[in-house]
């Protein structure tokens, strides 16, 4: 008896030894990847000054760091009837919340007039679009589309095949109607195209940066050149992405709470600021937000994160 005793012990200790060291293994991978998972990058940008260059007008600027260039004017006290003198420095708020992360691929966000791209998990690039007209003579055909998709090809120097009903547009306008336009510097899609699955959708480099950051196109997606020269490289047939509609995001970064808040461009949230307060209840910060500062950044709609933390 006493040996079976002691073998008894024993067993029981070393299954109290497996126990434990499997715990303490399942501490260990946790411990190891919370790291990465609360690193995670959910801002971009930030307090920035920029420096005005030949070629530069608000609206280019604008363009450049993804902010209303209205909002450029007010905030640092700039006479509009004014040319802007190269070098001037420009106080600038471009912080942005990222609305979707994925792996690999693009996440476009409509309302935010912004690109995300991912690869291997981390966010790679994120810059300004261009993106679809709300409506044109009460016409709304040319709305980028929401969904998913893949990207089908590249194209370096492409030649524009001019869209029916864009050619239907360029008449009513009276202008002279083309129904090809072959590469060069009239080519509205400037050096490259990135094709989509999403019918007449293209993320194009833009000959008219000013039209960045603005909803002007008759669907596709605009990039300013100096961003497609990163961004051409780095795509590749297969990769995948979505294009998505968020008017409104929040996020936490450490103790402060950030919000953005940007105009409902399509209509398609109607309350905005009811839609928001929901957001901010779902989320569980509603005892951690100054819903003054809440109202207000709803209110202005100025497209950055604020903070609106007590």
């Amino acid at each position: 008896m006493p040996c079976a005793d002691r073998s008894e012990e024993l067993n029981y200790m070393i299954r109290t030894f497996e126990r434990s060291f499997m715990i303490y293994c399942t501490v260990i991978l946790v411990l190891f990847f919370i790291p990465a998972i609360c690193g995670a990058e959910m801002m971009t940008g930030g307090d920035i000054v920029y420096h005005v260059v030949k070629g530069d007008t608000l609206e280019i600027i604008g363009a450049k760091l993804g902010v209303n260039w209205k909002d450029l004017i007010k905030e640092n006290s700039i006479d509009s009837g004014k040319h802007l003198r190269i070098g001037q420095s420009i106080r600038a708020n471009t912080r942005k919340i990222v609305p979707k992360f994925v792996d690999d691929g693009i996440i476009i966000n409509i309302p935010d007039r912004m690109l995300y791209f991912f690869r291997a998990g981390k966010l790679l690039n994120a810059f300004p679009v261009g993106l679809g007209m709300p409506s044109w003579r009460e016409i709304t055909q040319w709305r980028t589309p929401e969904g998913k998709f893949t990207v089908t090809g590249k194209r370096r120097n492409p030649t524009w095949h001019v869209p029916e009903s864009i050619q239907w547009k360029t008449e009513m306008e009276g202008k002279p109607v083309k129904t090809v336009v072959p590469p060069g510097p009239d080519n509205p899609l400037g050096r490259y195209a990135v094709d989509l699955t999403i019918p007449r959708v293209v993320i194009h480099e833009t000959i008219w940066p000013a039209s960045v950051y603005q909803f002007r196109s008759h669907g596709c997606i605009r990039v300013l050149p100096e961003n497609m020269d990163k961004f051409f490289p780095e795509i590749v047939t297969g990769i995948t992405g979505e294009i998505i509609y968020e008017p409104v995001k929040i996020s936490m970064t450490g103790d402060k709470v950030y919000l953005e808040a940007h105009r409902d461009i399509y209509g398609k949230f109607g309350d905005l600021i009811a839609a928001s307060k929901r957001l901010i209840e779902d989320k569980g910060f509603s005892d951690k937000v100054d819903w003054q500062k809440v109202d207000r950044v709803i209110k202005e709609k100025k497209g950055v994160a604020e903070d609106v933390g007590l």
